[in-house]
Formats: structure tokens, C-alpha cells, sequence
């Protein structure tokens, strides 16, 4: 997960913050913890950051004594996350959050800082940022880059009550992220600090000690949530890009019968008259489930996960393996629409243990058994299956972010 050739981006969400002009039915409720479409502001705010995989991790600065996060963190699930504790302004925040990366990060590291009210970035924008970083290694565009909209609109200002028209020409709404090297970031917002300065994002912290980014045409759907109204805004943003991420992946495995009275498939333990030859206990539907995800999910396949040359594999239960692709399923913010799940076999019979190993499966991925869909058919005899020699199963499935 890096940016150009050694540098790595890190992200930084300061979340500290109490909202003062936010007011909604529920008092008392910071706004990156204001409910949209069944998540918080936070949870979405976070989506794409822990999606795009050049962000190394990301560290969400919380107020001191936040008891709201400890749950929207199971629910995320995400090892890239990280915390620290944030200050008494958004500048003092994002300073915070530097100082607890000081033993990680190097001086020319990356960081990216994003809105915790942000909640409606897309992948695409992440990704043209990061893109943009690594086009400009060692170019004009290393001092930085910020994602902006161009106003369009025309702008007024007034002046004594009276309005005067103001040239747009040139002029763009600075959106976040906004991603800058480590120690310039940091030695800037120093400045700000010992100077008493308050600045509203940190390209105008940048610019005071001379270093100007460059500017990544962003989506002008990237609101901010200020206001309790701008949640329903936000809300039907989300909508429209609800199906806007769909991948499709396909898997396939294979095993040996060898010695034994029992297979394994979908978790489910059938009496059979052989064994399966394999590292783990063989079963070939949760195999070719989880190729079929990490294809979906663009990560590998199975073997590269759970080599057999791991002795801690020997023997694995494979709905544990099943699980640990789930979870690299919701850290990447997608959700598994459904699966078709074909079982290759002369014998043994699935038909009484489909709704046993579609529950397993369901479970384990989080989704409802209806998701899961198991089917068996014979080679007509043909081939080492119809032989007798071994069983195959094939997996493909659909997921959405």
C-alpha cells in the first residue's frame, strides 16, 4: 500500500468535533454521529478511505471520552483503523493526529486529511488523488493536492447591505481529502499554532509557509454536513450511488477423495464411503466461495491468503478461512449480494444438507440465507468425477458498495 516508491499514505479524519450549529431531533448528538440511511455520518465518511487500498491506515481523532465510537468500530470491522485523541479545534485535531503518527510515518510520507462530515466521497475521488500523487513524484505537484469543485454559480458579495458581483473566474470550493507530505504538513500547522492562527483547511496552512497544492477536480456531490437539513441532501446523494460499485467474481476447487468416512461441505460434515486428500478439510464449496470473493473483491485467491505450505492451516476448519475473507470483504465497505454455488459430485447426495450449509455460508458472511443459493449435478460418469476419483465445486458471486 504505497504511493510512488516508497512513500506510504496515511489518512487522518478528525472527529472531535461537536457540531455547534448542528440540531436534529436527537439531542446531544455530535454530527459525524447524526443516522444516515442506517450508518452514521462517520461510518460514511470512512467508506471510501478504508475501500482504496494505497491508504496504508487511517486514524480517526475522537473527543476525549467518545463513547459513540467503540460501536461504530464493530461495525466497520476495519484493521486499518487507528485512534488518538483530538484537541479543542479542527488544526489542533489534525496536529494530534500527526504527532501520534511521529513513530510511523517518515518525513516524506503522505498524509491525507478528509472531513469526518464528509460523507458522500466516492472511490473515484480517492483514487484521482492518489493517482495525482503519483504522477507528480518529484514534480511541481509534490507539495500536495486538494480535491475541489469549480463554482459555478454566481457569487455575490455583500458590502453594507448592498450586493456586488464578484468575478468566478478561477474560483474553486476546496473539498476534502486534501493530501500533503508529513513533516511540511506538520512544521506548517506549527506555525499556525505558535503564530495563534486559526485556519480552516490545511492547503490555507500550507500556503502560509509558501507551498502551494495542486488542485484535483473532485465531485461537487462531496458535501459537507453542516446543517441537520444537509443530511437529507447527503442521504440522497448515497442513494443514487447505492449500486454504483458491483463486482462479480467466479471460483473454482477441486479435491482427491482419498481415505476416510466423511466429506465436508459448506461446514456441513456428510458420512461418505472416502475422505478428501487436502491441507485443510477439503471443502471445496467454502474454497471455491472465498476465490470467488477475493476475485470480486480484486484480492488473490485463496492460496496466496492460506498457502498449504502454512503448517497452521493443516487441518483448518474452512468456514474460519470463510470469515477472514468476509472480513477483508467489509473493511473494503462492499457487502455480498448474493451467491451461486454449484457442487460437481456423483456421490455423495447434498439434497437434505443444502438449507444446513446455506445457513453456515449466510452466517458467517452476514447476510440472510435467501443470499445463498447451492445446487449439485453429476459428469454423466464422465472425467475422474464420474469416476469416483474426486469432487469439484464452482462459486459466483455478486457484490455491491
Amino acid at each position: 500500500m504505497t504511493v510512488g516508491s516508497a512513500r506510504r499514505l496515511w489518512a487522518i479524519v478528525p472527529a472531535a468535533g461537536r457540531g455547534e450549529r448542528f440540531a436534529t431531533d436527537t439531542p446531544n448528538v455530535p454530527k459525524q454521529y447524526a443516522t444516515l440511511l442506517g450508518r452514521s455520518v462517520l461510518e460514511w465518511s470512512l467508506h471510501a478511505l478504508l475501500a482504496e487500498p494505497r491508504i496504508h491506515a487511517v486514524v480517526v481523532v475522537l473527543a476525549i471520552g467518545d463513547e459513540r465510537w467503540p460501536e461504530a468500530a464493530r461495525k466497520i470491522n476495519s484493521p486499518k483503523l487507528l485512534t488518538t485523541v483530538g484537541g479543542a479545534h479542527r488544526q489542533d485535531s489534525v496536529m494530534n493526529g500527526l504527532e501520534f503518527l511521529a513513530p510511523m510515518a517518515r518525513a516524506d510520507d503522505w498524509i491525507l486529511v478528509h472531513d469526518a462530515a464528509r460523507p458522500c466521497l466516492s472511490g473515484s475521488d480517492i483514487s484521482a488523488l492518489a493517482d495525482a500523487l503519483e504522477e507528480s513524484q518529484g514534480g511541481a505537484g509534490a507539495a500536495g493536492v486538494v480535491l475541489a469543485a469549480p463554482i459555478v454559480d454566481t457569487v455575490k458579495r455583500e458590502l453594507g447591505g448592498a450586493l456586488e458581483t464578484v468575478d468566478r473566474a478561477g474560483l474553486w470550493r476546496a473539498l476534502t481529502p486534501q493530501i500533503f507530505p508529513y513533516a511540511q504538513l506538520r512544521h506548517a500547522l506549527q506555525d499556525a499554532a505558535v503564530n495563534k492562527l486559526q485556519v480552516t483547511d490545511e492547503a490555507q496552512a500550507m500556503e502560509r509557509i509558501g507551498s502551494r497544492a495542486s488542485l484535483v477536480r473532485g465531485s461537487p456531490f462531496n458535501i459537507k454536513v453542516t446543517r441537520a437539513e444537509d443530511l437529507k441532501a447527503a442521504a440522497d446523494i448515497l442513494k443514487l450511488g447505492e449500486s454504483s460499485q458491483m463486482r462479480i467474481g467466479q471460483g473454482v476447487d477441486v479435491h482427491a477423495f482419498g481415505a476416510g468416512d466423511h466429506v465436508v461441505l459448506g461446514g456441513v460434515r456428510i458420512a461418505h464411503a472416502h475422505g478428501i486428500v487436502a491441507h485443510s478439510d477439503g471443502d471445496v464449496v467454502i474454497h471455491a466461495l472465498c476465490d470467488a470473493l477475493l476475485g470480486a473483491l480484486g484480492d488473490g485467491d485463496i492460496g496466496q491468503h492460506f498457502p498449504d505450505s502454512d503448517p497452521r492451516y493443516r487441518g483448518a476448519d474452512s468456514r474460519v478461512l470463510l470469515r477472514v475473507v468476509a472480513q477483508r470483504m467489509q473493511a473494503a465497505g462492499l457487502r455480498l449480494v448474493n451467491a451461486d454455488i454449484t457442487v460437481l459430485a456423483e456421490a455423495p447426495r447434498i439434497g437434505t444438507h443444502r438449507s444446513a450449509m446455506a445457513a453456515n455460508l449466510a452466517a458467517d458472511l452476514g447476510v440472510a440465507a435467501a443470499a445463498i443459493n447451492i445446487k449439485a449435478t453429476t459428469t454423466e460418469r464422465l472425467g475422474f468425477i464420474g469416476r469416483n476419483e474426486g469432487l469439484a465445486a464452482m462459486a459466483s458471486v455478486l457484490l455491491s458498495g
